[in-house]
């Protein structure tokens, strides 16, 4: 199947196809590209964003640890964050959050003070699709990963159950999940985990103002990703899919509706991933956002195959997704 290629790549090509739409409203999304959204890569090569950028970086850490804990990822991690700051190609306009993170990383300080502990925008898992690829890892290597590549720039619990969530969902669906059974897993995921704070990889960062306990700290993330899981269930036993998918889970710029309205764009017409990815282009809120993580939901599932032959020559940074992708297919 080649799933974990067709993962990466379709991040990709969601990213790049909600890139021109990312600041339009849905009206005049649908004027320019219909009720379908974009479906055709545009450039040469077809220009992403930070998104891609810093999936890449994730993915390149975790190639070069190999096997990640605590002590050996954050510091790569930290390398590769600082040089996607400092890269000439970062201009396509990086979250806040992400790059005053990274200027206190690139200052050398423990990233728990660099990061902005009252951020749960969507920057903590657009990007964390490769934990879910990477073959071998233990759920609790796993899930560690996926919470402490959020937590070097996202600090809030919710960052870091999305991520966890969103790095779970990629990994169900290579594994051969149905998607009609994803949501269950995923809200019993929240039910498991919700008072699970994973101390081994996030230090003290549960001590903030108004905070009691790390199980408290936690069960807020968990929480909140529920409320936003069950309005996607809502959202698809309602039968009518019309219109802009963000009305029903939220417009994405922060985690828990990144991950819903990116699910609830896939689980429309799983078998149809082109139509996904033109469905999460096509939302008024953070569609590259939104576009790249249904992409990675697709790709797991379907493989390399599920997407146009030709696309794969004329995407950005297509050799570094490939070495990500031959490496853990």
């Amino acid at each position: 199947m080649r799933a974990a290629s067709g993962s990466m790549f379709g991040l990709a090509y969601g990213d790049a196809l909600g890139r021109p739409t990312e600041f339009q409203d849905y009206g005049s999304i649908v004027a320019a590209y219909g009720l379908g959204g974009p479906r055709e890569l545009t450039g040469d090569p077809a220009r992403v964003t930070d998104d891609t950028q810093m999936a890449l970086a994730v993915g390149e850490a975790l190639l070069e640890v190999g096997d990640p804990a605590p002590e050996s990822f954050e510091p790569v991690l930290r390398r590769r964050f600082v040089e996607w700051l400092k890269s000439p190609d970062n201009t396509r306009s990086p979250g806040m959050t992400c790059l005053h993170a990274c200027v206190g990383l690139a200052e050398g300080l423990p990233w728990a003070r660099a990061t902005q502990i009252r951020s749960k925008g969507c920057g903590a898992n657009m990007r964390v699709t490769p934990v879910g690829l990477v073959p071998g890892l233990s759920d609790d290597q796993r899930a560690g990963a996926a919470q402490l590549q959020a937590a070097l720039t996202h600090g809030h619990p919710t960052a870091l159950a999305a991520s966890e969530l969103t790095a779970y969902a990629v990994r169900r669906l290579r594994d051969g999940l149905a998607p009609a059974d994803l949501l269950d897993a995923l809200l019993r995921r929240c039910a498991e985990q919700r008072v699970n704070y994973r101390g081994e990889w996030l230090g003290e960062l549960w001590r903030q103002p108004g905070v009691s306990s790390p199980r408290t700290f936690m069960a807020h993330g968990w929480d909140e990703c529920a409320d936003a899981l069950h309005r996607v269930e809502a959202a698809m036993s309602a039968g009518r899919h019309e219109g802009d998918p963000c009305r029903a889970t939220g417009a994405g710029w922060v985690a828990e509706e990144a991950l819903a309205t990116a699910l609830y764009c896939y689980l429309i017409s799983p078998g149809e991933p082109v139509a996904v990815l033109g469905r999460a282009a096509a939302t008024s809120g953070d569609s590259d956002s939104i576009a790249c993580l249904a992409g990675s939901f697709a790709g797991a599932a379907l493989g390399q195959a599920a997407w146009p032959a030709e696309w794969r020559s004329r995407i950005e940074y297509a050799d570094r997704l490939a070495r990500l992708g031959e490496a853990w297919d």
